[in-house]
């Protein structure tokens, strides 16, 4: 008989607590990147505490519940990473080492402990297997590339993929749904300008980098208005610049990194290409050189429509009509769970973690060093995570 909605719901609202006190642990202790070795640690030591066997795999932790092995396997993925961000909250259990789960992934390593505890209830329902994954470095884009290169669609191989993803400034418990092509693909670049350094007061002496690379930005900035169709997506977004260490010497490089955001592979390789020839044209034109270098990216994100259609379901199921919300028009953020979307049939949806109508301390955008998110929503994700898992499992 299958496992109700109903009951999986309040068996994670049971788990409440239990899912607040991992979520908090985290957030005291952030770490950024691909070595975790804390969140790690604590992410293996609390599966073993539920009776799973976690393996390390590139960086990151995977476990496997299996009930009736039928050979179908369907995987659930949690984010495990922080960000370099100095967190500006008054939380008693804030972040002080310099690093702030600023994007929530601390709620979801917490919803994923949750659901697996979880499973581990079910697990003589299950009419399969369930992967577990806690990965790595989602922000840098390296974390999926390097799981899925080491083999974690691997023994067992998995059919489909699920992931849920935090989301300021929507309401508490809101599920987004996103069809088709859902987040754009980001391209990291870096172009480091070459000149030669010189006194300040004598310019003509040198060849200044900053103002190389202070052209290269207005460029960039024109790019897409003038080569990208008006009705095609796509921005590009120089975050970074750094130049001189003195205001009275014009130093010898300059560096500009950013990102390139758009719904088509072909054309961000194509933008990416742009950049270089545009940085080098430009810092010749100056007696300079310039080099680009990709330094990390994510495909764009696609959403499989019968995995969307399930996870669709199984919201709906859980809180009802009104709570899920179907998208069919994507937005320009990124995530590296696009990875696993080009390898098998993937559904990642949106938790609302709570609006500034509900409580004033909530809706900071996304990576700002004051957002804080509604803990009362774990319980939906775990649940959410659970009866996915279950239902795919059913319907293979």
């Amino acid at each position: 008989m299958a496992v109700s909605a109903k009951e999986i719901l309040a068996e994670a609202e049971a788990l409440r607590e239990t899912m607040i006190s991992d979520r908090r642990t985290l957030h005291a202790a952030p770490e950024a990147g691909a070595d975790l070795p804390r969140t790690r640690e604590y992410v293996a030591g609390r599966l073993r505490e539920m009776g799973y066997e976690p393996k390390e795999l590139a960086g990151g932790i995977t476990a496997e519940i299996t009930g009736s092995d039928t050979g179908t396997c369907v995987l659930l993925r949690a984010d495990m990473d922080a960000l370099c961000v100095t967190e500006q909250t008054d939380l008693p259990f804030r972040s002080q080492n310099g690093c702030m789960h600023a994007c929530g992934h601390d709620m979801h390593t917490a919803m994923l402990l949750g659901a697996a505890k979880l499973l581990r209830g079910y697990q003589s329902k299950l009419n399969g297997t369930v992967k577990l994954v806690f990965q790595p470095d989602e922000e840098g884009f390296t974390g999926a590339k390097a799981m899925l290169a080491a083999g974690v669609l691997r023994e067992p191989a998995p059919q489909a993929g699920f992931a849920l993803h935090v989301h300021s400034g929507t309401p508490s418990g809101l599920v987004l749904c996103g069809e088709g092509t859902f987040m754009a693909g980001c391209t990291l670049f870096r172009v480091t300008v070459h000149g030669t350094g010189c006194h300040g007061a004598m310019p003509e002496t040198g060849v200044d980098p900053i103002h190389i690379a202070a052209n290269i930005y207005l460029a960039l900035e024109e790019l897409v208005a003038r080569e990208v169709a008006a009705k095609q997506p796509a921005v590009i977004t120089v975050g970074r610049f750094t130049g001189g260490d003195a205001p009275n010497i014009i130093p010898s490089s300059a560096i500009l990194e950013g990102t390139i955001r758009t719904f088509d592979r072909e054309l961000s390789a194509c933008l990416l290409r742009r950049i270089g020839e545009l940085a080098q044209g430009i810092a010749a034109a100056y007696r300079g050189t310039a080099e680009v270098c990709e330094l990390a990216s994510a495909p764009p994100l696609k959403n499989d429509d019968s995995a969307l259609d399930l996870s669709t379901a199984c919201a709906k199921e859980l809180f009802g009509d009104a709570s899920v919300y179907r998208l069919r028009d994507g937005g320009m953020g990124s995530e590296d769970f696009a990875s696993y979307t080009y390898e098998l049939p993937c559904a990642y949806l949106l938790l609302g973690a709570g609006t500034a109508q509900e409580d004033s301390r909530y809706g900071k955008p996304m990576h700002n060093p004051q957002v804080i998110f509604n803990e009362d929503i774990l319980p939906r994700g775990a649940a959410l995570h659970t009866l996915t898992a279950l239902r795919y499992l059913e319907q293979a």
